[in-house]
């Protein structure tokens, strides 16, 4: 119903311009406006519930002069802004195919036909247009931006790479962030591949565009691990605090694993209790907990943690309290403690661990470029955002 309702307005749009065309055409006086067939039928068409058939009609119908385009390219934009697109793209392509139309009309029509591809998800024909367009400088900037979100939905890097590099010097605007994050991806690749020493090339250069991108020093440490070397992925891993401590959480793991591989989890205990006076996040405090546990005993890792939910509440934070407690608990009291345990179990289950502080699109699982609103390193964990009860 919504559709017919759009095609009516566009209907009517046809109309007015046929009544104020004829006006130009001939005196005010005695004249008599009758509306051409083609106009009924298309009608006709709409009205019997036969979409397609009317914007056929009415295309052909407007005759495409200096007077129409604009009418034209403004229907081909509705229909692409409501997600018709294979409407917008007949529009955009019956101007094209008009030997006579200005050249500057041709070129915006070129591109908005580019973008009724990149909507539609046709990026091979998208791109094609996208890069016969980057010499016309009316276009050469939204062309780069489109031609950058093509390359990075293919996952074409060096390309994205290539063309942020041209957008930045378009516009003067930083793309170093992005950058450092396409030469992240090519390296996650070459470490997939077991290209250790060219994963870690394509980390230097993430680091040179962006000194503070907590990713190429996470990945750094990862490839270390791979090859054995804890002591050069523990430089790394403690790097991230001052990049980004948002993604400390990140890292944890990783430090675990590199301090037990060197037999030094003594040093572990009290590097993490230096970094949680620091930044108190809870994952620093869960391992801190689990590892003073092993190391002294339920009894203080149970008043360490208590401590901790007095000072920055959180529902993690008190499930891992009550698993601690629930160990030494007995009767009727560890019933109690076990409800109580169920019932934040539910809640974290329930909730999600990251959210995008752009658009606020949130998940289970980390994603360094936003699926919603295609921003990098707007995904943030949620306790770094102050997640408290």
């Amino acid at each position: 119903m919504n559709s017919i309702w759009f095609l009516l307005f566009i209907v009517a749009l046809i109309g007015v311009w046929y009544v104020s065309y004829q006006v130009k055409q001939k005196p005010i006086i005695k004249q008599k406006h009758n509306l051409p067939r083609d106009y009924l039928v298309g009608l006709n068409y709409l009205l019997n519930e036969e979409p397609d058939k009317a914007v056929d009609v009415f295309i052909k119908m407007l005759e495409v002069d200096s007077d129409t385009v604009e009418t034209h390219l403004a229907v081909g934009k509705l229909f692409r802004r409501r997600g018709e697109v294979e409407r917008a793209i007949r529009i955009h392509q019956n101007l094209i195919a008009r030997p006579n139309l200005d050249k500057s009309y041709r070129e915006q029509s070129l591109f908005e036909l580019g973008q009724d591809y990149l909507s539609a998800g046709v990026l091979d024909r998208a791109e094609r247009i996208f890069l016969e367009v980057l010499s016309v400088k009316e276009y050469s900037i939204p062309a780069l931006s489109s031609l950058l979100d093509i390359y990075q939905q293919e996952k074409s890097w060096e390309s994205a790479i290539q063309i942020a590099n041209k957008l930045e010097l378009a516009t003067k605007k930083n793309m170093q962030v992005v950058i450092a994050h396409h030469y992240c991806e090519l390296a996650e690749l070459a470490f997939d591949k077991g290209q250790y020493e060219q994963g870690s090339h394509y980390i230097k250069y993430a680091l040179k565009a962006d000194p503070q991108c907590a990713r190429a020093s996470l990945l750094q440490a990862k490839g270390d691990i791979r090859k054995g070397n804890y002591k050069f992925a523990l430089h790394s891993l403690k790097q991230i605090k001052d990049q980004n401590p948002d993604y400390i959480s990140e890292s944890m793991e990783a430090f675990a694993f590199c301090y037990k591989a060197l037999n030094e989890e003594e040093a572990f205990v009290n590097y993490l209790t230096q970094l949680s006076e620091e930044y108190p996040h809870v994952p620093v405090m869960l391992i801190l907990s689990e590892h003073l546990r092993d190391w002294k005993g339920d009894k203080i890792a149970s008043r360490f943690i208590g401590d901790y939910v007095r000072r920055y509440p959180s529902i993690y934070g008190l499930h891992v309290f009550l698993n601690l407690y629930l160990s030494r608990a007995e009767g009727s009291v560890r019933d109690d403690l076990f409800i109580l345990q169920n019932l934040t179990k539910k809640l974290l289950a329930d909730k999600s661990d990251y959210q995008c502080i752009s658009c606020g699109f949130s998940g289970k699982s980390l994603h360094w470029h936003c699926p919603s609103c295609k921003q990098w390193s707007s995904i943030k964990p949620i306790y770094s955002l102050e997640h408290t009860v």
